[in-house]
């Protein structure tokens, strides 16, 4: 091993980034701006104080004290309508995103253990807002249901033991794996900044290979690493995987705390999973980059890859649920296997002996951009016209 043309090629490979201010951006400062700056979007993780229009046509205790509990809730924030009409119009308008019909004889129908009806109606045109009114109302509504089933059975001179065994037949013990606060942000932030990591890295890979073709210097680096393709690509890609691993380790310890995203899983396994995936996109950047002229080009092309990519991995909807053929394209990508993995330590206290599948396809698909890349290399460098030709 010619541990001196591998420094030299790192230390060319860092000359080559530090003055060319493109990839300047896309590889040392995209990956802090995008992490900060996205992720900051969901730093709250949940919404709250959702505007829900209430009618209560009942006026009576029982309803005024359901109209209690959802405003105490610090998820929701009650505006009072007059009546349902206008309720519905300030749903309509954007004014609040749903409306709870209080039905009049609500408290009678309940405490003659008849049928009581309240209503729900909700904006679905956005899905949080929707979701988290209906959870919230739902399960305040059977908790004033069954105090108010409580109060019956006690005045039937039960005891209080009783009274909540006939309230209550079945306990719901309810105990939320993973997500704990089963909020959006916590489920996307951990997903967001592998997808920043892997774009950036790509990008930068990809666009620093198609200036070396662009500028006539592939046979030129291929000469520094003493004609040696392997050299060549682990040289160039050693400078990537360094300041990768770098960030890799800033996002687990400073943007996951800003955040507050915690990892339950090994630090150890996390960091074995975040170099390997490196790897593999440090290769798939370089065989990608081959393929461009010119580096305008790369940009313009790989920028728009990012929002298909998150998409047809499985992270944004199950992987099982996605057709076919769109599964078979999110194999090739080491994204599927290693956001499955990542999510599973971070999430899930998962570590390397639960991921073997996804380590082992992470492998794989490390070995055959690998050998496409060294074919794909040799077949340039030999089109490549020299140097001292060029300049006669």
């Amino acid at each position: 091993m010619n541990i001196r043309a591998y420094f030299r090629l790192l230390l060319r490979e860092a000359r080559h980034v530090s003055k060319d201010s493109s990839l300047m951006l896309i590889l040392l400062i995209a990956p802090i701006l995008y992490g900060f700056m996205y992720g900051s979007i969901y730093i709250n993780k949940g919404e709250d104080k959702i505007r829900l229009a209430v009618v209560d046509d009942d006026g009576s205790y029982l309803s005024r004290q359901l109209t209690q509990q959802l405003d105490s809730s610090p998820m929701i924030d009650i505006v009072m309508a007059g009546n349902l009409n206008d309720a519905q119009e300030k749903m309509y308008r954007g004014d609040t995103q749903g409306y709870f019909y209080i039905d009049k004889g609500l408290e009678k129908n309940v405490f003659s253990l008849k049928q009581a009806n309240v209503s729900l109606a909700v904006n679905a045109s956005r899905f949080l807002p929707s979701s988290d009114i209906t959870a919230v109302v739902t399960k305040i509504c059977l908790t004033v249901g069954a105090g108010a089933r409580k109060i019956f059975f006690s005045k039937q001179g039960m005891s209080d033991a009783e009274a909540m065994a006939m309230t209550n037949p079945i306990n719901l013990d309810y105990r939320p794996l993973f997500n704990e606060s089963v909020t959006y942000g916590t489920f996307l932030l951990p997903g967001l900044l592998a997808i920043i990591l892997q774009q950036t890295l790509m990008i930068g890979v990809a666009a620093s290979l198609t200036s070396e073709r662009e500028n006539n210097t592939l046979r030129w680096v291929l000469k520094l690493a003493g004609n040696n393709l392997s050299r060549l690509i682990f040289g160039k890609g050693l400078f990537y995987l360094i300041v990768f691993m770098t960030f890799g380790l800033f996002f687990v310890s400073v943007n996951f705390n800003v955040l507050g995203v915690n990892v339950r899983g090994s630090y150890l396994s996390l960091a074995v999973l975040t170099w390997l995936f490196i790897s593999v996109i440090i290769v798939l950047g370089m065989l990608i980059g081959s393929f461009f002229k010119t580096k305008l080009f790369a940009f313009q092309v790989l920028v728009f890859t990012s929002y298909p990519i998150f998409l047809i991995t499985g992270y944004s909807m199950p992987y099982q649920s996605l057709p076919k053929l769109i599964r078979m394209c999110a194999d090739i990508l080491p994204t599927t296997p290693f956001l499955k993995a990542y999510i599973s330590v971070v999430q899930a206290g998962g570590g390397i002996s639960d991921n073997i599948p996804e380590i082992i396809h992470l492998i794989v698909l490390w070995l055959v951009f690998i050998i496409l890349l060294l074919f794909r290399l040799q077949y340039l460098a030999g089109r490549e016209k020299p140097l001292e030709q060029l300049k006669s």
